[in-house]
């Protein structure tokens, strides 16, 4: 029976073994051709390097640097120097001796509103009540003050009286010899720039602001240098940049050294170095301008007081200078009063004096004050500033 068994699984193993045969042989697929020979390699393309074009690179024909045509030589190199920027010439200035022949013309253009307007009312055949108003409103009209006209006046009347015939040269020798006696030919007028004892000569310029104060400070350091001083300017108007600015200016015109300080800064403060800087220079004069104040300003009024009191550390002011507008008549009185109670103001300096302005501030202000006009200024130039000389003024008053 086993025998049976065994030889019956033999049967089913060899049955089953022939059949996978047949069913592979109907399944598998033609194998496909062998290649015929070896294929050719294509290289990836390189990778561009710096400078390279992205492109596969190709052999080319290379020429050495002998047979490349180089052109003549590399161009020159052409660096432009940057522009020298030249410092501003010195001027000269013109001398002071003579300066006054101008203010002959200047103020002959204002003759017939004083000088000649008297000549005329003199002239008269009769010289009643009537005509003696008239030439006591001709010089109130020119600003001479009230008590200095009544004065005039009254000499007038008297030598009129004693003179009886009257002829044009000898009311012109009359007028002449009056009108310099108010003025005064016997003051000192000389701008004191030259102590003896010590150096530098030290002065303050003041004034109210529209009078000229800062153009007056620059125009006496051309007439100072003119005269072969030496000259520091001190911009002690710290108010108003741009008033350091433009004495700044005017000092460089004539090689004027300038020492100012921070916008708002302490005036007193910057005199005082002006002061300093002139001794170890050993410059001739110290100019300090100070600040326009505003003469109901009582505040602003002391502050001067304290530039004054700070210079006067280093030694005494040799000259204190106020500036008026000759223009403003008796309203430049008014200030003058005020400054004068402030700092002892030792001279005066009368702008804009030429044929607009009424010749008779110049004895007002002086009565007022008691002190000298030095200087006047003819007119907007640089050199129109000249020392104030009481004939040529008269002179340029009622003609020649």
């Amino acid at each position: 029976m086993e025998t049976v068994i065994l030889a019956v699984v033999i049967a089913v193993v060899v049955l089953g073994a022939l059949g996978g045969l047949i069913v592979g042989s109907r399944r598998r697929k033609p194998l496909p051709p062998p290649p015929p020979t070896t294929p050719d390699i294509t290289a990836p393309p390189a990778e561009p390097h710096v400078g390279d074009e992205a492109e596969t690179p190709r052999d080319e024909p290379r020429r050495t640097i002998e047979e490349v045509d180089l052109p003549g030589g590399p161009a020159p190199v052409v660096v432009e120097e940057p522009p020298t920027v030249e410092a501003p010439g010195i001027e000269i200035p013109e001398p002071t001796a003579g300066r006054l022949v101008r203010l002959r013309a200047r103020l002959s253009r204002s003759q017939n509103a004083l000088g000649q307007g008297l000549l005329t009312l003199l002239s008269r055949e009769h010289l009643d009540e009537d005509t003696w108003e008239e030439i006591e409103d001709t010089l109130l009209t020119a600003d001479v003050g009230v008590q200095p006209t009544q004065e005039l006046v009254e000499r007038l009347r008297e030598r009129v009286k004693v003179l009886g015939t009257r002829t044009p040269e000898e009311l012109r020798g009359l007028l002449r010899e009056e009108l310099l006696k108010l003025i005064g030919t016997d003051v000192d007028r000389t701008v004191k720039t030259e102590p003896e004892d010590r150096k530098p000569g030290i002065v303050m310029v003041v004034g109210v602001n529209g009078t000229g104060k800062t153009t007056t400070t620059g125009k006496l350091a051309r007439v100072l240098v003119a005269d072969g001083r030496t000259v520091v300017l001190g911009a002690a108007d710290t108010f108003r940049a741009a008033a350091a600015d433009q004495l700044q200016t005017w000092g460089e015109r004539v090689g004027a050294y300038t020492v100012r300080g921070p916008e708002a800064g302490d005036p007193a403060s910057v005199a005082f170095d002006a002061v300093k800087e002139g001794k170890e220079m050993g410059v001739d004069v110290v100019l300090i301008d100070t600040a326009g104040r505003l003469h109901t300003k009582t505040g602003l009024m002391d502050e001067l007081g304290k530039v004054k009191r700070v210079v006067e550390k280093h030694a005494p002011l040799d000259e204190v200078l106020l500036v008026l507008d000759a223009t403003t008549g008796q309203n430049g009185l008014v200030q003058a009063r005020v400054f004068a109670e402030v700092v002892d103001i030792t001279g005066i300096v009368l702008t804009k004096l030429d044929g607009t302005a009424k010749g008779g501030i110049v004895v007002a202000v002086q009565r007022e004050l008691g002190v000298p006009v030095k200087l006047v200024g003819l007119g907007e130039g640089a050199d129109d500033l000249a020392p104030f000389e009481p004939e040529a003024f008269v002179d340029a008053l009622i003609g020649e």
